[in-house]
């Protein structure tokens, strides 16, 4: 995956945040992280779907057997920065939990539906993260 991100991070910048292809139809945001273990700074394209004013994202790699990487960067680093169409920003990241974790997924399935199918192929259950504006 890491592989597709720098032409997918290119064309969201070049186009205002929006991206063809596969992505067409999707809402992407760029989550810039710190590594965890690297402390290097880090960007990923990720589908979102708001609630209120947070943005929700999925850690689903694609069903890996794992959690993403940008995942443990936001635990080790809850602070992050976001790129949404042409504004950047932080934000705070929180991982909601029980009904509320379930509530945003069953939101978040609504608009990526294909997410369903990959989510019952894996025993993992996949995070979901919560975005605020700071």
């Amino acid at each position: 995956m890491e592989e597709l991100n720098p032409p997918i991070i290119e064309d969201f910048r070049s186009n205002g945040g929006k991206v063809g292809g596969d992505f067409t139809s999707h809402n992407l945001l760029l989550l810039h992280t710190i590594g965890a273990k690297s402390q290097q700074p880090r960007v990923n394209p990720l589908c979102y779907i708001k609630d209120g004013d947070a943005f929700v994202i999925v850690g689903s790699k694609g069903g890996a057997l794992t959690n993403p990487d940008w995942y443990y960067n936001i635990l080790a680093h809850p602070e992050v920065e976001l790129e949404v169409d042409t504004e950047r920003f932080k934000a705070r990241a929180t991982i909601p939990e029980g009904e509320e974790r379930d509530r945003l997924f069953a939101s978040y399935l609504k608009q990526e539906p294909e997410i369903d199918g990959v989510q019952k192929a894996t025993p993992r259950i996949f995070p979901v993260i919560r975005l605020t504006r700071m």
